[in-house]
């Protein structure tokens, strides 16, 4: 499209932006054969199509804030960066796998037929596993970029490969790994998942709450499901309960100004001392509930000791913490006592335990709510996922989707012997694997080995943006004799692949979903609208045609088109329905209807109490912990013998921080969940125009830091450090404390010179800057919230951002 019909089209969908922020009511069904429902990880709407094309959005009359981010949808499957053909990079075209590694991301492909493609890599994959076994082949990690409960890209391609032989997989996630390690240990399972204490529950019974690196108005934009945003209802009503809100974080959020809650700034990484100096204050003016304590955890008179300096011989005190965390020591006193004044939540976001001994936080934070008391009670305790899925939300009576594309067994057709590794890698240590073959490394107590893989294939993610020390991550992926990416944008990840094959977008494809996650007030059928862009093709057909290849079509298919899926999975609830009791008509009428079947919401939800019945009888409701209760003290913990993991939580200085002396990067990168976008999705779409500064990422950075620099908003500054460097756009506000900078997760990255150590990124992608360290021993999770930078005024001349024009021949 020309760049004057594309901006035309585009005003059409211009005004759902402000509909969405208003969230006013519209339509309560399509209103003629060319309407369809759209649904997504960014909310509900109903779309119009015209001669083949979707031309405008209205957002689904029962979401209460439908999100501005549903203005990307359209621009993003009609943007420049869709992938419309296959395309192989040169070198690997003329001279196979592993030639030239170092000309990936220079945009030279060559655009070949579908058949050379699929060809391309079902030989690559046969290549693989007859000369060096299963164990060569990397299946990539997670990632954001599938919809709907059938064509989740990832399932299907982790089947595939378990058909022939198996592949080498990864373990948890970049968000909250550092939770999953170390929460099982501590209450019995991860404790950031499920329904919450519900939002009614702190309405009714929350005197003060304290929200500690958490956005809810922010990060609930999105969901694994089709989002509710039932975070702004809840918010509404707290202020007009008039509830006590407090906020401690380096940046002043959207959530603290909505709810006009008080905004502690505290020092970026100080998080676990500032928790340890609460508990301090609470143990030595004996405010701390000694009888909560005996009866639900075990291991606190260790704890206990180690905050009063008995081991070590000091003092975990206000006082201690207050240069640390920059928070004076009469106020984290007064916070202590004001935490059990009367009733008190306590709301954690993931960011503290995305940091050097991150899993220090989280034990740490509920080891605070132990002390205060109020677990289990309404409105009490403590929660780590009001940000995501809306947890504390009411729950309806309705039937559980499952998923019709099962993963499967691995088939044993070549044996894995020990020595090649392990079959399951933590997701943030793939760069420490193509490094380290061979290596020995430590997790969850146990010892495991790198496998020597050669080739990756990557669906419905973008490691590109995920992943940190992108210097260091180039380096590695030269390893790599293989590098296949399915997807529907040209991607960083993209234009770094040997082979890439064209993806369709969510609206060119059948699915079903549920609307809210935990909520389940819904499940929303989605047809496909308009037919896949030039030669894109649905990832569960690109999948049959690579088993009919490899010889194991009729295994994977089982005869099943994705209509056949779709209907299978709504039988399945359908089924459920029936033998509950609830109301639900059958697929035809709901599929040639609305796609839309809503389900009553149940009254007991509406006083839900997270840890209710284990705080009424522990005996008969025990937690799933060796001991049964809540263990600040982890025997399991302490025999594994980790030194960056003790056995109760412990303050642990990271590996950089504010609070160290050398200066000669003193300012620390906060790399936020973006606002506008869904991680890197809808980076390359219009929705940039709404938050981009001289066209790039923007820097927030404080008054007093900019003037320091002589940066002004709409300069272009370089932000750098010993690893890396990238442009951006400044924004000097009082919204954020001074020494730190905001630079926003999921910026697409634009090398000057792809390829080459330490070139300049043009647009602003912050994980040039971040480290590539786990967070420890027990977790290995990513430590990307560890990372000090310096920030000036760019004065040379300013490069253009080429990441978001279509590559070259494509």
């Amino acid at each position: 499209m020309t760049a004057l019909s594309r901006r035309s089209f585009l005003t059409s969908v211009a005004g759902v932006g402000a509909a969405a922020l208003l969230g006013r009511p519209a339509f309560a069904a399509p209103t003629g054969p060319g309407e369809f429902l759209c649904t997504s990880t960014f909310g509900a709407a109903w779309a119009t199509v015209k001669d083949g094309r979707v031309v405008s959005l209205r957002p689904w009359e029962k979401d209460p804030h439908p999100s501005p981010l549903l203005d990307g949808v359209l621009d993003s499957l009609y943007s420049p960066t869709r992938i419309r053909y296959p395309m192989v990079r040169r070198a690997y075209l003329e001279k196979g796998p592993g030639a030239a590694p170092e000309t990936r991301g220079t945009d030279d492909f060559v655009r070949v037929p579908w058949e050379k493609a699929l060809d391309l890599v079902a030989a690559e994959i046969k290549r693989c596993q007859d000369q060096y076994g299963p164990w060569s082949i990397y299946t990539g990690t997670y990632g954001w970029g599938h919809f709907g409960r059938i064509a989740n890209p990832q399932s299907a391609l982790k089947r595939l490969m378990n058909l022939v032989g198996g592949s080498v997989v990864s373990s948890s996630n970049y968000s909250k790994a550092g939770i999953e390690a170390i929460m099982p240990h501590v209450v019995g399972s991860i404790d950031a998942e499920g329904p919450q204490t519900s939002h009614r529950s702190i309405i009714d019974n929350t005197d003060f709450i304290v929200f500690w690196a958490c956005d809810p108005l922010k990060t609930n934009r999105i969901s694994a499901s089709i989002p509710d945003h039932g975070e702004w209802t809840w918010f509404e009503e707290m202020k007009k309960a008039n509830k006590k809100a407090l906020f401690i974080d380096p940046v002043k959020t959207e959530s603290c100004k909505v709810l006009g809650g008080e905004w502690l700034p505290v020092r970026p990484q100080s998080d676990t001392a500032l928790a340890l100096a609460l508990a301090h204050t609470l143990l030595t003016e004996k405010l701390h509930d000694v009888k909560f304590l005996a009866e639900y955890t075990t291991g606190f008179e260790p704890f206990a000791d180690y905050l009063l300096g008995k081991p070590d011989g000091v003092a975990k005190s206000a006082d201690w913490a207050a240069p640390m965390t920059e928070i004076p020591a009469d106020t984290i006193r007064d916070l202590a006592r004001r935490l059990v004044k009367g009733r008190t939540m306590l709301v954690s976001g993931w960011s503290p335990q995305r940091q050097h001994h991150g899993e220090q936080f989280p034990w740490a934070f509920v080891t605070l709510a132990a002390m205060v008391g109020q677990i289990g009670l309404p409105g009490g305790g403590h929660s780590q996922l009001y940000h995501l899925y809306n947890g504390g939300t009411e729950v309806a009576d309705a039937p559980s989707l499952g998923g019709s594309l099962q993963i499967g067994k691995r088939k044993e057709i070549k044996p894995w012997p020990k020595e090649k590794g392990t079959t399951i890698i933590p997701c943030a240590r793939v760069v420490d694997m193509l490094m380290n073959p061979g290596k020995e490394y430590d997790h969850q107590g146990k010892k495991f080995v790198y496998p020597d893989v050669r080739m990756t294939y990557w669906v419905g993610g973008n490691p590109f943006a995920h992943h940190q020390d992108r210097n260091r991550m180039i380096a590695a992926w030269r390893k790599f004799e293989t590098f296949v990416v399915q997807d529907f944008q040209w991607t960083a990840s993209a234009r770094f692949a040997d082979i890439v094959l064209p993806a369709a977008h969510w609206c060119e494809r059948n699915d079903i979903e549920t609307f809210g996650l935990h909520a389940r007030k819904a499940i929303m059928g989605m047809k496909k609208m308009v037919e896949p862009m030039a030669e894109a093709r649905d990832d569960y057909d690109i999948f049959v045609e690579l088993a009919t290849r490899l010889g194991v079509e009729p295994e994977f298919s089982e005869g099943k088109t994705t209509g056949d899926r779709v209907r299978e999975v709504y039988d399945a609830a359908f089924e459920q329905a029936k033998a509950k009791k609830i109301e639900m008509p059958d697929f035809a009428t709901f599929w040639n209807g609305s796609c839309v079947v809503e389900f009553p919401v149940k009254d007991k939800a509406a006083k839900r109490a997270k840890y209710a019945q284990f705080r009424e009888d522990p005996l008969l409701n025990p937690l799933p912990t060796p001991s049964g209760r809540i263990e600040i003290y982890s025997k399991t913990i302490e025999k594994f013998g980790y030194d960056d993991c003790p056995p109760h939580p412990t303050w642990l200085e990271p590996l950089e921080w504010l609070g160290q002396k050398d200066k000669t990067h003193p300012m620390h990168l906060a790399s936020n969940h973006p606002i506008s976008r869904m991680h890197s999705q809808f980076n390359g779409t219009r929705l940039r125009e709404s938050y981009a500064i001289a066209g790039r990422e923007p820097c927030w950075i404080s008054a007093q830091d900019a003037a320091a620099r002589g940066i002004k908003t709409g300069d272009v500054v370089r932000v750098f450090n010993g690893r890396g460097q990238c442009l951006a756009g400044a924004l000097v506000t009082e919204d954020i404390r001074p020494g730190v900078i905001q630079l926003q997760e999921g910026a697409w990255y634009d090398p000057v010179e792809p390829g080459k150590p330490g070139t300049l990124c043009r647009y602003g992608d912050p994980n040039v800057l971040t480290p590539d360290i786990p967070t420890s021993k027990l977790g290995q999770a990513t430590a990307a919230a560890t990372c000090m930078v310096q920030v000036e005024r760019w004065a040379g001349e300013t490069p253009k951002v080429k990441v978001f024009d279509t590559p070259q021949n494509a």
